[in-house]
């Protein structure tokens, strides 16, 4: 009786923990973009600031057999590690973090 109980509740506590906050992430990129890229699940999607703007995207999760992609049309982030590739049109460029 007493596990069944202690099972109830950690369960219990496990429902009210809220999901934890997205931190961002800044990136210097070598055409000298800065942004900041956070990242969210469930749905996977990532949105970009970028420094000195008012430029704002979100891009959804794309399939990547390596890193982390994030596209919509002409736009894609992708990330492997420290790194990023940033491509905007026919413009591309790379960022570290």
């Amino acid at each position: 009786m007493q596990v069944r109980i202690s099972i109830v509740a950690v369960i219990a506590a496990l429902l009210m923990v809220s999901p934890a906050t997205a931190e961002g992430v800044r990136y210097v990129c070598a055409d000298n973009t800065e942004l900041t890229a956070t990242f969210h699940s469930d749905p996977g999607f990532a949105d970009l600031v970028f420094a000195g703007s008012s430029e704002h995207l979100t891009l959804p999760q794309a399939l990547s057999a390596d890193g982390g992609r994030y596209a919509s049309g002409n736009t894609e982030f992708w990330i492997k590690g420290n790194d990023a590739t940033l491509t905007r049109g026919d413009s591309r460029t790379t960022c570290k973090h």
